[in-house]
């Protein structure tokens, strides 16, 4: 762990207890809001988000796709803001994910949704923002403040929400009973900070993050807060389009983060990353089922949907400690700030 008590990872140990927060007290209008999507029984459903919040998005396509059958689709909030486009949206459901809730085209597309006939539900650490307004239904998803411009808390906190509206709507007992177990299990992640990848990435100046189905989401999530934290280039991939064109610009040493939940794609991402490991890349997964790439240490949850949550409280503990490690306050990092308003 870092020396330096940063904002992040002061935020990074307050996740267990946000979730457990956000469990209590979110509960029940999270089932309200389940009990309505149940009621209008869409056809399928669109995101509205950017940043983090979109990739806590994907991480619902995905669990929505597995577990209700329902497929997903993100829309550009530009279709509204800037193309003022209108769409066919009945017999939809849109989730809007904000955690400030402010962003002017997130705010107009999540408008337009509800003008063109879309059951519109907000996601939101701000349940007094303008994007709850613009909605018929609000999860507040009871994070916190949250000062530090990398979104951690408000990240996980955005998906749990999500995810737990689906279990509650398709009265998922399994599902439900791993969510309640969560804080524990979050609470164990946060303890790993993989120093055996940190080392590995090093100077280097270019890095691949991995996943599928559902840990694509984090994997997309880990590529940006190297960026933003780290100022450090990461592209993120599915295991299944690395090999695809990326790979070329593999070279010794260059290093890999495989996230990898207990679900059906865990052998695939381990295949993947063996492949990786053998053309000479440092691959790190979070996954026994390897032969050549290294195993990270990691949480598993009892439910394959939730495994991907403790993945990145752990990568950001580590993500943390390694910009730390290189000089860099994560609180603040250069060119950022905490709520950008794009129109």
């Amino acid at each position: 762990m870092s020396l330096t008590k940063t904002k992040m990872r002061t935020e990074i140990s307050e996740i267990p207890v946000a979730v457990e927060r956000l469990l209590t007290e979110g509960w029940s209008a999270i089932e309200a809001a389940a009990h309505a999507a149940r009621a209008a029984d869409p056809a399928f459903i669109v995101t509205v988000a950017r940043g983090s919040s979109d990739h806590a998005c994907t991480y619902l396509k995905y669990a929505s796709e597995l577990l209700a059958g329902l497929p997903v689709a993100s829309i550009g909030p530009s279709v509204a803001s800037i193309y003022k486009a209108q769409l066919k949206l009945r017999n939809v459901m849109c989730i809007s994910v904000s955690q400030s809730g402010k962003s002017p085209d997130i705010v107009e597309m999540a408008k337009a949704c509800e003008r063109d006939g879309a059951l519109t539900f907000a996601l939101t650490n701000n349940p007094a923002s303008p994007l709850a307004s613009a909605s018929a239904h609000t999860l507040d998803i009871h994070a916190g403040p949250e000062l530090s411009v990398a979104a951690t808390k408000t990240f996980l906190n955005s998906a749990l929400a999500g995810i737990l509206m689906l279990a509650l709507w398709k009265k998922d007992d399994k599902l439900l009973a791993a969510i309640r177990a969560l804080p524990e299990k979050l609470a164990q992640a946060a303890k790993l900070d993989w120093p055996e990848a940190r080392e590995a990435i090093g100077s280097t100046r270019s890095l691949f993050t991995l996943g599928r189905g559902t840990t694509l989401a984090m994997s997309n999530e880990a590529a940006l807060k190297f960026k933003e934290t780290c100022q450090l280039h990461a592209e993120s991939y599915s295991s299944a389009e690395v090999m695809h064109g990326p790979v070329s610009i593999v070279e010794d040493a260059f290093p890999v983060l495989g996230f990898a939940a207990g679900d059906a794609a865990e052998a695939a991402i381990a295949e993947t990353a063996d492949a990786l490991s053998r053309k000479g890349a440092r691959v790190f997964a979070t996954t026994s089922a390897l032969s050549k790439a290294a195993m990270l240490p990691h949480v598993r949850t009892g439910h394959p949907l939730l495994d991907p949550l403790p993945l990145i409280v752990s990568f950001y503990a580590m993500v943390e400690a390694f910009a730390t490690s290189r000089g860099i306050d994560p609180d603040t990092p250069r060119h950022l700030n905490k709520v950008t308003e794009t129109v």
